[in-house]
């Protein structure tokens, strides 16, 4: 018994070599030689060797030449000129061979990233192993701690869908939202359950890393962002020119907007970082991504470890004094006020740990800054 089955084990192995098997956490030859005959979802033999992923959400036209979104500056600046077809995604791929810089657009919302995110990990055509991971998207900004165009490093991801709600005209009268954590009993339950979606941590290392490397970088300014900014007199640090700063970033489905609902994603950050962190900023998509990632990291084809998430202020989450959260949020609607200088300010902060990671790759692919 024992000999026909290791027959039969040899001849499924002689087979599967014959038909170009490959385990998920198979990563085979790596080589930065062409991967034409590789086609997406099947098996690859020469996966390419990715150093970065740049992560972003959304693009408002074409990838180039007109009114950027969050990829245009990468691809263009970056020399991502060689696009390759991914249909189990969103979007295409842009790469640049010569540094092994990927850009990956996920579409907009945590379910897109998630999903987009999981079929680039699991692509065969590439070697994902050591690759770092940086998010570089627009995002509302708390004007209680920074102002438009300042870019925010977040190590603590926490979704603002998951949970328990009742509409607040129901609500008991001591409650002061009607929104509350899965598995508790009541608004900011004390006895707070440990995360199951409802919040992530990356690698706090190497976003301090991150941070240091670019806290002193001049951002970019303009009268414009300035009088968009002088409105926000209650607030100190709205007031002051683009920087960059760390913070906590929530991620909700809704694009959400006002003092009230402010004040909510405050505490919701506080309450499931435990206190670590306060929010910062606001957008609709790390959370899937990196939950994806973390599932991607328990079968050996990324590490977890090289996720950064950095968010740049295109808006304020709440209005300047005198405006009504409707009116402000129909006028952003209209254009965001700090959209420019925060595409700017990711493409230079982001650069700047890039151009570090791939200067000095040969340290930093075997050890993670910061750790």
């Amino acid at each position: 018994m024992k000999i026909a089955k290791r027959t039969t084990s040899c001849l499924l192995l002689a087979c599967c070599v014959l038909l170009g098997c490959a385990s998920p956490t198979s990563q085979g030859p790596t080589t930065n030689g062409s991967s034409a005959d590789c086609q997406p979802g099947g098996p690859c033999s020469t996966p390419r060797e990715v150093k970065v992923v740049i992560v972003t959400m959304f693009e408002r036209g074409e990838d180039s030449g007109d009114a950027p979104g969050e990829l245009q500056f990468w691809k263009e600046r970056r020399s991502l000129d060689e696009r390759i077809p991914f249909p189990q995604g969103f979007h295409d791929l842009w790469f640049d061979e010569s540094t092994g810089t990927l850009a990956l657009l996920t579409g907009v919302g945590t379910h897109r990233s998630a999903s987009s995110t999981m079929a680039l990990g699991l692509d065969q055509r590439f070697d994902l192993s050591k690759a770092y991971w940086l998010v570089a998207g627009i995002a509302g900004i708390d004007p209680e701690d920074a102002s438009i165009g300042s870019a925010a490093w977040s190590s603590w991801l926490v979704d603002g869908d998951l949970g328990h709600e009742i509409d607040a005209r129901e609500k008991p009268d001591d409650w002061d939202t009607g929104f509350f954590a899965r598995r508790t009993r009541k608004p900011w339950d004390p006895n707070r359950p440990e995360p199951r979606g409802e919040a992530f941590q990356t690698n706090v290392g190497l976003r301090n890393w991150a941070f240091e490397l670019t806290r002193d970088l001049e951002l970019q300014d303009s009268p414009e962002l300035a009088k968009a900014r002088s409105e926000y007199t209650a607030h100190e640090n709205a007031l002051r020119p683009p920087f960059v700063l760390t913070g906590g970033h929530i991620a909700a489905m809704t694009f959400w907007h006002g003092a009230l609902l402010n004040d909510w994603a405050n505490k919701w950050v506080d309450y499931w970082s435990g206190g670590d962190t306060n929010f910062v900023t606001s957008g609709m998509e790390d959370t899937g991504t990196f939950q994806a990632i973390e599932f991607l990291h328990d079968t050996g084809r990324v590490d977890r470890n090289r996720f950064l998430v950095l968010r740049a202020g295109s808006n304020y989450t709440t209005p300047p004094p005198g405006v009504t959260a409707a009116d402000n949020l129909l006028r952003e609607n209209d254009g965001y006020s700090g959209m420019t200088a925060a595409l700017e300010s990711l493409y230079l902060v982001g650069s700047t740990v890039i151009d570090e990671l791939l200067a000095n790759w040969d340290g930093y692919a075997e050890q993670i800054p910061g750790t």
